[in-house]
């Protein structure tokens, strides 16, 4: 961690609660208008004609016909 983003760690541990409640609703807000090259290359990805297509209509493919189960069996087998 650089010393300046240690220097802000710090001080956002020192704020008051309301205050530190008020900075992380910023915080998510700011995040969420300013996607990660990551998140872009997945929104990309997940468009028509985008890598991830052909994955995608197997899937729906898949539900459509029966051949999923649904996430808490899947997790319960575990």
């Amino acid at each position: 961690m650089t010393a300046s983003v240690q220097k802000i760690a710090e001080q956002v541990k020192a704020l008051p609660t309301n205050d530190l409640g008020e900075f992380l609703a910023w915080l998510a807000e700011y995040e969420l208008e300013h996607p990660d090259e990551w998140d872009k290359e997945m929104e990309r990805d997940s468009r028509p004609g985008g890598r991830l297509e052909a994955l995608i209509k197997r899937a729906r493919k898949d539900i459509a016909e029966g051949r999923v189960k649904p996430l808490d069996e899947v997790i319960d087998d575990f």
